[in-house]
């Protein structure tokens, strides 16, 4: 079987620090490549990956102002349309832009939806439901107006996340900096529970960092640290007490929380979207509504075996575990 893997282009692939969906399209290919497929990889130019790499955009457009996002997107999709027939599947890991090229070749293709950023963009997989094939990241997630073949849970690659029996005392704040995602929820947190908070993510919202989180930052109890690699990622993730994640939208996924968990680390976090199905409640950590509950749950988290977190976590949201989920979606659409 020959695979094609549709990567975006904002970041490398794998990413350097940010991009989840980057994330998970490596963790496929790399994961696939593993069991012996014949994969190649449709990401930019610096991506790594131990199959074939094809590329029209040689850096992420997210790094190089220079480059027109519309532009290059159009040319990185089309450079993969246009050798469809070399492939028996493509996998796209790029949104709705994808399946307006679908009719125009005979190739099947796999999109795993990785949420939905609005609406607006429903009428597209709307177009396309009868002729494409559509995996959602959890079952919170799917859209009543579409048909699914599957649900995936996004795959981590455990070899980066080492499990830490013996935490230290901070809370932690891990995702973009962003309203949705909480970040000034988790510093109300942690000042009514009295304990040490460290941030570390993406500033995708200036002005809302300069408003609600940078006010607070004061090296003492209220830590920013940037944005992560890996390395930093582990050993933040893993030394952390717990992880915050008082989102106010409807996640279809949270990377953060499946890592969190692989280290040992519980999470308290707001029971929307995706939550319920990725924290076992009482075992991996708490679901919350309110500041104020989450403040409570801190002091129960003592209760919660680390051990739990990660055993949990290796067996629903591994590499392993999502291979083992996509080869199911190919063979039954090859078939």
């Amino acid at each position: 079987m020959k695979v094609a893997i549709l990567s975006p282009i904002a970041w490398s692939t794998p990413p350097k620090k940010y991009g989840p969906w980057e994330q998970v399209a490596s963790n496929i290919a790399e994961g696939l490549i593993e069991k012996g497929i014949d994969v190649t990889l449709f990401a930019t130019g610096d991506s790594s990956t131990k199959g074939k790499l094809e590329y029209i955009c040689e850096k992420p457009y997210a790094e190089d102002t220079e480059l027109d996002p519309k532009v290059w997107e159009c040319l990185h999709i089309s450079n993969l349309t246009e050798q469809a027939h070399k492939f028996d599947i493509i996998h796209n890991n790029y949104d709705f832009l994808p399946l307006t090229y679908s009719n125009l070749i005979k190739t099947p293709i796999v999109t795993t939806i990785h949420g939905f950023s609005s609406p607006k963009i429903i009428p597209v997989y709307k177009k396309y439901n009868d002729t494409n094939h559509y995996v959602s990241i959890s079952n919170s997630d799917r859209s009543p107006e579409l048909d699914y073949i599957a649900t995936v849970y996004n795959g981590i690659d455990v070899k980066y996340f080492t499990f830490n029996p013996h935490p230290k005392d901070y809370l932690l704040f891990f995702g973009r900096i962003h309203p949705e995602k909480g970040t000034y929820e988790s510093i109300q947190i942690a000042k009514a529970s009295g304990r040490k908070l460290i941030i570390s993510g993406l500033i995708q919202d200036q002005a809302y960092f300069d408003a609600k989180v940078k006010p607070y930052i004061n090296d003492k109890d209220i830590i920013f640290v940037g944005n992560s690699g890996p390395l930093q990622r582990d050993k933040l993730l893993g030394e952390a007490f717990a992880l915050l994640h008082p989102i106010s939208f409807e996640e279809p996924f949270g990377l953060s929380v499946a890592e969190a968990m692989l280290c040992g680390t519980p999470v308290i976090a707001f029971n929307r979207g995706s939550m319920p199905e990725l924290i076992k409640t009482d075992e991996t950590g708490f679901l919350v509504n309110t500041i104020e509950e989450a403040s409570q749950a801190i002091s129960k988290i003592s209760s919660i075996n680390r051990k739990n977190c990660r055993t949990w976590a290796l067996s629903n949201f591994s590499k392993e575990k999502m291979i083992e989920g996509y080869l199911k979606v190919y063979s039954l659409i090859l078939s």
